[in-house]
């Protein structure tokens, strides 16, 4: 673990006390509690034992110049009587434009086997939200490019969508291709944090990535599934501190995708049980709302830059009273659901259009037209859900011509809003294709309006610009889609 010298930043500025020794007095598990001689160390501060191969973060301070401590790596050889280091700072990360491409962990250590630079700056990872008077009060749309999205669940510049998914429905695809989009069409940086992640998740994750060729201006890190709760509790406010960065020093917009917020607020759960602290509903902590609020409130636009930030969210049990979701909810401007069956439909990306949503998605902020043309297309394949029943036992000739004019324009909504990503360009042969918000409203307007009811599904299907239909009105591309015309 490399030496982690006082950052020459505002916040790490102030005249540290002396360095102090104390002795360690209890061991349990993760928790260990030191005891000194003078006055003990304050709140936050990373205390050292054999050798500086063991940190811990104080919690709790203790009668008797006692502090309780955290442990942020493994404590095997910790043992009652051994001497501990204040080192006098909390816990720091290297802030910069050398962290770009990077892979670390907790301490801003790099886990991806090359050199690094550690004379660089440093910064605590205890910071305070911005204070109001510099959050700026305009309400902005992030573009991502992705016609379903932007049309159907706008997201916010410097705001907080969840994301739903399982394994296999294309969760890291929709995150990878974000990430190449803000990379290349708004000039900003990514910053990728895994909470819990596997070892084998976070190594395919920095292959892809690398493959994809968006690696370069991104940053990613890791609070692993098998290091302690200490460390998966404090990667997202590491995560954080190198975002807040690059918002306020590099004025850079920041995409910050979180996998998973869940395990956050795991890590938090066994750090308080074994604090000892008694257990809130449910078993959670006490302190839920406090802690999850202190790392999203971070998370804003200010008027520097935003920190636009996408949080995979698991839901326990799908129970969303779930004091975990129903916190986590309560932060989110918009929420995107991936559907397994439409997944297994080949429609990708798979954002169930009926369960998501976004606070934006109102007239006043996105605009009249598209207010409009967002409810139509709602409305739209509403009733083809409704219609699918009676569809499948009577067959699409029994329908009324208006409803059967529903189940065209619906299908053809459907596969519009399919997309090839320039992230798996080299599995689908197909090019990758960005389509701006006004293109992407445009191909909603002529569908709705029965412009391209004669055309097939499949000249629909995999485009970008509505104006590609045409040209591939006569390439069946859709796979397996016309002769399901009936079972769907």
């Amino acid at each position: 673990m490399s030496r982690m010298e006082p950052a020459n930043t505002v916040s790490e500025s102030k005249q540290r006390a002396p360095k102090q020794f104390g002795v360690v007095s209890a061991v349990r598990g993760s928790i260990v509690e030191i005891k000194f001689e003078h006055k003990p160390p304050a709140i936050h501060t990373i205390i050292y034992a054999i050798n500086r191969t063991i940190a811990l973060e104080v919690l709790t301070q203790l009668p008797g110049n006692k502090v309780r401590t955290i442990a942020l790596t493994p404590t095997q050889g910790l043992a009652r009587g051994m001497q501990a280091e204040d080192s006098g700072q909390p816990l720091t990360v290297p802030i910069g434009k050398q962290n770009i491409s990077r892979m670390f962990n907790v301490f801003g250590k790099p886990i991806d086997g090359k050199s690094f630079d550690h004379q660089c700056q440093r910064r605590s990872v205890h910071q305070a939200p911005p204070p109001l008077s510099k959050l700026s009060s305009q309400l902005q749309i992030f573009e991502t490019g992705i016609k379903i999205v932007d049309v159907l669940c706008p997201l916010e510049r410097g705001g907080k969508a969840g994301l739903f998914g399982g394994a296999g429905v294309g969760k890291t695809v929709l995150l990878t291709e974000m990430i190449h989009n803000m990379v290349s069409h708004q000039q900003g940086v990514s910053i990728f944090c895994g909470i819990g992640e596997r070892c084998r998740e976070g190594e395919e994750l920095y292959r892809e990535m690398k493959e994809a060729g968006v690696l370069d201006n991104m940053v990613m890190l890791f609070g692993q599934m098998n290091e302690p709760p200490g460390s998966r509790f404090r990667i997202g406010h590491s995560a954080l501190t190198m975002a807040e960065y690059f918002r306020d020093d590099e004025h850079k917009d920041v995409l910050l995708l979180i996998d998973n917020i869940f395990r956050f607020i795991q890590a938090g759960s066994e750090v308080s049980g074994l604090m000892g602290q008694m257990p809130s509903r449910m078993g959670y902590q006490p302190t839920l709302g406090t802690e999850l609020s202190g790392l999203e409130e971070r998370i804003a636009n200010t008027q520097n830059g935003a920190i636009t930030s996408i949080q995979a969210v698991y839901v326990p049990a799908d129970d969303f009273t779930d004091p975990a979701a129903t916190h986590t909810f309560s932060h989110l401007s918009a929420t995107l659901v991936l559907s397994r069956k439409r997944a297994s439909e080949g429609l990708y990306p798979s954002i169930d259009p009926l369960q998501s949503s976004s606070s934006l998605a109102t007239a006043n902020i996105v605009g009249e037209r598209h207010y409009k043309i967002a409810q139509e297309v709602r409305e739209i394949l509403a009733q083809y859900d409704e219609l699918k029943d009676i569809i499948a036992m009577l067959g699409l000739e029994q329908l009324a011509n208006k409803d059967r004019k529903i189940v065209i324009r619906a299908r053809r909504l459907e596969r519009f809003f399919t997309q090839p990503f320039f992230t798996t360009e080299q599995f689908t042969g197909m090019k990758g294709k960005f389509v701006s918000l006004e293109n992407a409203l445009s191909g909603c307007e002529q569908i709705l309006q029965g412009s391209f009811d004669e055309y097939p599904e499949s000249a629909l299907y995999m485009i970008g610009d509505i104006n590609e239909a045409s040209e591939s009105k006569t390439n069946n591309v859709e796979p397996e889609q016309q002769e399901n015309h009936h079972a769907s």
